[in-house]
């Protein structure tokens, strides 16, 4: 599986108390390549897992790879800041949105289906996403 991994996902892989941990446990099984991420991701994940060492591991096991240079993209990163500007969009994000354009093969996996159903790459095109299962919730 080819795939550009967010924030949620690898924090949902990490943490046991994620609601979505069992869904990236079973997606990570899946994939036999590294999924390919950026540093801001690698920095939000982090931060929210409160463990560096642990975001370190992901890379060195091989199930993330660092497969983006802000420097080399800084125009089409500034751009896309202010397309969705309305929506306070993250660097990680704009890297994300940048990094499908590159590889319009891979899917966005992210517990972010909100912004990213909003998000276009080439300005106009749908990224494809896996995402976890939406749940029914009834009162």
């Amino acid at each position: 599986m080819k795939g550009i991994a967010d924030t949620g996902f690898l924090v949902a892989f990490a943490n046991r108390n994620d609601d979505h941990h069992e869904w990236a446990v079973g997606l990570a099984g899946r994939v036999s390549e590294p999924l390919l991420t950026c540093e801001a991701v690698l920095a939000e994940t982090a931060f929210h897992l409160q463990s560096v060492s642990l975001v370190l591991k992901m890379v060195a096991d091989g199930l993330v790879a660092i497969a983006f240079d802000c420097n080399d993209h800084l125009l089409q990163l500034a751009a896309l800041a202010e397309r969705y500007e309305d929506r306070h969009p993250d660097l990680a994000d704009l890297c994300l949105i940048r990094m499908s354009e590159l590889h319009p093969r891979h899917s966005v996996i992210t517990v972010d289906r909100e912004d990213f159903r909003v998000y276009r790459r080439n300005k106009r095109d749908i990224i494809p996403l896996i995402c976890p299962p939406v749940r029914d919730v009834r009162l």
